[in-house]
């Protein structure tokens, strides 16, 4: 194993702040990419970098009490599209979670996206990256995405008043014009939904 690519990794990682997600090829300038592969899988044994999932890799935040963090999935999945140029949209229980109307983290979370599908494992967690079409990606606003997400997820019949309410309090920080733009891809029902958040004040 050559040390220089090690180190030369390590110096780059930490050029930038900690957490931020890394791939195996973005080190290609510094070496093969077997020997960036080895030095990583080094740097993990030796405790100096985190292996987010297969050919992830970050320096973590380290908490005062629980020591060091892994990066939160939704932004670990985010770069994973950055570097694709794809986009992804949070489903089901994970999206409720992401707008505050549940506490727990499923085991399993799947994202819509127009890229190639594959599976993920970060740490206990399975990450499903499922193809869809375009017009379901095709929403611009992040909050606006998660409600719809959501509401799909409840079900006309079960959302309750508390949730309509904490849903158009939230998305009253969207960009209205992507707001606008996205209730056009939502059925009736969660349209009327995420209009009545034009249409109140914040």
């Amino acid at each position: 194993m050559n040390n220089s690519v090690e180190n030369k990794i390590l110096a780059k990682m930490k050029q930038n702040r900690r957490g931020k997600i890394f791939f195996t090829d973005d080190f290609e300038q510094l070496g093969t990419y077997e020997s960036c592969r080895k030095a990583l899988e080094h740097l993990v044994k030796r405790d100096e970098v985190m292996r987010v999932s297969r050919g992830i890799y970050t320096i973590p935040q380290v908490n005062e009490f629980i020591g060091k963090v892994t990066p939160p999935i939704d932004e670990i999945i985010r770069a994973i599209m950055k570097k694709d140029n794809a986009n992804i949209v949070p489903t089901g229980s994970f999206a409720k979670n992401l707008l505050g109307l549940s506490t727990q983290v499923p085991m399993k979370i799947v994202y819509l996206t127009e890229g190639r599908p594959r599976k993920l494992k970060i740490g206990n967690t399975t990450v499903i990256l499922k193809t869809t079409s375009t017009r379901t990606t095709a929403i611009k606003g992040k909050l606006s995405a998660l409600a719809i997400q959501a509401l799909k997820s409840i079900g006309k019949d079960n959302v309750t008043n508390e949730e309509i309410e904490k849903i158009v309090n939230t998305l009253k920080n969207e960009n209205p014009k992507h707001l606008e733009h996205d209730a056009k891809f939502a059925p009736v029902w969660i349209r009327e939904i995420l209009r009545t958040a034009l249409t109140t004040d914040k």
